[in-house]
């Protein structure tokens, strides 16, 4: 914490001058520790001469909104490039293929390999690779395609841009994949396919999946996007189903820049997508220069959905990687498990017997009547702390594309939508360093110690005046956390400050302001108590 130079507060560096600060700031004592991300201030307010309270402030830098380097921020999710990934791009930028060449080939191949899939087809994008699957399957206009709602819309977009009709299914309330029962309830005449979606990285019950397939003649496919590395009782994920889209975006477990890819246990669906991928056209360049001829066949509408041969290089080189990103992945994973066990309202997504998780998402629910505080609050109370919390995902059916094509709306699955209000996603990626996980553990238990740390020291007193002092301690923590937060941001130009105490038989009030260099009074906010209050702090 830096202060300006005044005849008031001096600017200093040790903790015991900014102690002193702070009890000339605050008019209580104080000590102040460093955090990777914020910094804490611990003090200790006396509601009453009797009644102490230990409080924690997180005092933060500069607002992150002023920072000019995004990577300042922690995101949610990196890719990790090094100089053996650019040697293996140049190496194909100086030779004669850039597109449809050998290396499209390799990657096929080793991606094949490497799932257990006989085939394999590379596309320009994971959207790209699951409208290539649609097609592979044959859908028609008006046949139905059951997908779970907690998914990117992309897995959705892909069946209306084929002609078919997305049935949401609910999911399952702890592991947050599609639910069997669900997809029981939902089969119709119609029903062409489900298609199962590996949620942060775990995958589905595709035993009980396949059951249900199989018994009604479905079609059952995997959006594993999150799930490439991952494992079902030792069987790859792209061995499960009878296609498997993923995604090579760089955020994801590897990349190709942006990239996709369907692999699969049928010829017959692979050669369906090579062609819809290149045009509808039966023979791309490298086989009409083989057989030395000009002459092709357009027999489908198609799209260019081809992906460079330098994407496919650097793929190749990523592959390589793939299962020691996956195993680092894990080891943070359990990092924040053991870390946020002790947070009470703060709760992982579990993992399912048999699974090894891929963690392209590391995915908490937020329990605001245990936490303190919504999800809504700690995204942005963490997002100000220049840690980039997400939210994986809005619920397909509540976009309002889907609400008004398709009527669908809130109701139509209610576990989804609950986990929703609740879900945020932690930072998690290969290059996540074990202080960086801690720093973040940190910063959610100072989120959740701000409306925890004030507690009355009886534990006699009555659960009336008990609960009363806490709701109207909780609305005072709001107004700090609302007013101060802003405003102590700016401390650099903070030249004085004080405290005024009044106190009478009836109400107690404490009033924080500060005097900034520019001659400004800010209010920092005016806590009061109630006579029931100063009842319950005289007890």
């Amino acid at each position: 914490i830096r202060l300006k130079r005044s005849k008031h507060l001096t600017q200093t560096s040790t903790p015991s001058q900014r102690s002193l600060i702070l009890d000339r700031l605050l008019g209580v004592p104080g000590t102040i520790k460093k955090c990777l991300i914020t910094t804490e201030v611990t003090t200790t307010f006396f509601i009453s001469p009797c009644t102490p309270i230990s409080y924690t402030f997180v005092w933060r830098p500069t607002a992150v909104s002023r920072f000019k380097n995004l990577r300042l921020m922690i995101p949610y999710g990196r890719h990790s490039i090094d100089e053996v990934d650019i040697a293996a791009v140049v190496d194909v930028l100086k030779s004669d293929w850039l597109t449809t060449g050998p290396t499209l080939v390799e990657f096929e191949q080793a991606v094949a390999h490497t799932v257990d899939a006989p085939e394999a087809v590379a596309v320009s994008n994971g959207t790209a690779a699951l409208h290539c699957a649609m097609h592979a399957i044959g859908l028609q206009p008006g046949d139905e395609v059951i997908l779970p709602p907690l998914t990117f819309v992309a897995t959705a977009n892909a069946i209306v841009m084929s002609g078919g009709v997305p049935v949401f299914a609910d999911v399952n309330p702890e592991t947050l994949l599609l639910e069997p029962r669900a997809v029981e309830a939902n089969v119709t005449p119609r029903t062409k396919a489900i298609l199962a979606v590996d949620y942060a990285g775990q995958p589905c019950d595709y035993d009980a999946l396949r059951h249900i397939a199989k018994r009604h003649g479905l079609v059952l496919m995997a959006d594993a996007c999150h799930a490439l590395g991952a494992s079902l009782n030792g069987r790859p994920v792209g061995s499960l189903a009878d296609l498997t889209i993923f995604s090579f975006h760089p955020v994801k477990a590897m990349t190709t820049g942006e990239g996709g890819m369907v692999v699969t246990q049928q010829s017959e669906y692979a050669n369906r997508m090579r062609i819809f991928r290149n045009h509808g056209i039966t023979m791309d360049h490298q086989e009409r220069l083989a057989r030395q001829t000009w002459e092709y066949q357009m027999i489908c509408l198609g799209m260019n959905y081809r992906l460079t041969d330098f994407q496919c290089a650097l793929g190749l080189s990523q592959l390589r990687k793939l299962q020691g990103w996956v195993t680092r992945r894990q080891a943070i994973a359990s990092q924040y498990d053991k870390a946020l066990a002790t947070i009470p309202g703060i709760y992982p997504v579990p993992t399912r017997s048999g699974v090894s998780h891929a963690y392209h998402l590391y995915v908490i629910q937020v329990a605001k009547e245990e936490f303190g505080v919504d999800r809504a609050t700690l995204f942005s109370l963490l997002r100000e702390q220049g840690i980039g919390v997400q939210v994986h995902y809005i619920p397909v059916h509540l976009q309002p594309f889907y609400q008004k094509q398709f009527g669908t709306g809130p109701g139509l699955c209610p576990i989804a939508e609950a986990a929703y209000e609740k879900m945020l996603s932690l930072p998690i990626y290969p290059l996540l360093q074990d202080q960086e996980v801690d720093g973040i553990v940190n910063a959610i238990k100072n989120e959740k110690n701000i409306m925890s740390t004030f507690r009355l020291s009886d534990p006699n007193l009555s659960s009336s005046i008990r609960e009363d002092f806490h709701y109207q301690i909780g609305q005072r923590v709001c107004v700090i956390q609302q007013e101060w937060r802003s405003e102590l941001s700016r401390l650099g130009e903070v030249i004085d400050g004080e405290r005024d105490v009044t106190q009478s038989c009836s109400s107690y009030s404490e009033k924080y302001w500060v005097r900034l260099e520019n001659g400004e009074v800010i209010d920092l906010g005016l806590a009061q108590m109630t006579e029931a209050q100063e009842m319950a702090s005289k007890s």
